[in-house]
């Protein structure tokens, strides 16, 4: 009988820990820790520096109707910010996505599909949701976006090989600052998790398609003053990893020669 309930305790606990990790890398032998990709720059979670700087990242849109209202409340605290787009969304709605990046934000790639790249993935699907996505960005901005974030933050080494080597690397987000806004947890909970677990080079992430009445554009009222009274400016992921200690060390390096 103890052995019995040992094991089903056992079985439990690992169930647990596999949900509790899911979201991120796939259930594959080719997948490494997130310190190999890190260490090597293949992939990013957070940026380190001791600038007081955050990054607000979108997924899922543009949407006709929650990106604009997003992009309102951003113009106004003057915060520069990710969007990883859906291609097929970009083709739908074109001027939503020329206003992201007329008004000084990012525009990066979210796959044309939003497809969830479950193990084992096939690289021909990769690349070709990859440029699908990368021809609908050129369209609207005429130029090819540098980073790319898969959808449910899913990835093997096959997706980090074939994005890098598209010049794409991929961008996950601070495992504290999920705001999980697309389940609706309440504007509040929403704000406090992220103000309450700010801390320089993070890397949040939102979403600008909510299904269902969104409370991101609320949370958002409270998260950008909120912050910006602790000091953090907001800039785009790209300008986050220039900010990196490493990149400046290796620019003041490059200013001594």
């Amino acid at each position: 009988m103890k052995a019995s309930c040992r094991n089903t305790a056992l079985l439990l606990i690992s169930t647990a820990l596999v949900l509790g990790t899911a979201g991120t890398a796939m259930s594959s032998p080719n997948v490494k820790n997130r310190d190999y990709y890190e260490q090597r720059g293949e992939m990013i979670w957070e940026v380190h520096t001791n600038q007081k700087v955050i990054a607000l990242t979108f997924d899922d849109g543009p949407d006709p109707d929650e990106t604009g209202e997003i992009l309102d409340v951003l113009q106004e605290h003057n915060a520069k910010c990710t969007f990883f787009a859906i291609g097929k969304k970009i083709a739908a709605y074109p001027d939503v996505a020329r206003r992201v990046i007329t008004e000084g934000h990012e525009l990066a790639n979210h796959t044309y599909n939003h497809v969830y790249f479950k193990a084992p993935v096939s690289q021909q699907q990769i690349q070709k949701e990859l440029e699908l996505t990368e021809q609908e960005i050129f369209k609207v901005s005429g130029r090819h976006s540098s980073l790319f974030r898969p959808p449910g933050g899913m990835y093997d080494q096959t997706l980090v090989d074939v994005s890098n080597s598209m010049g794409l690397r991929p961008v996950l987000w601070s495992w504290h600052q999920d705001t999980r806004d697309w389940n609706r947890p309440g504007v509040w909970n929403i704000s406090s998790k992220v103000i309450r677990n700010a801390r320089n080079g993070d890397i949040v992430l939102f979403h600008d398609y909510v299904h269902g009445q969104s409370q991101t554009k609320e949370a958002l009222k409270i998260i950008l003053p909120e912050l910006k009274k602790k000091g953090f400016k907001f800039v785009t992921v790209s300008e986050l990893i220039g900010l990196s200690d490493r990149q400046q060390v290796n620019k003041d390096r490059h200013l001594a020669f």
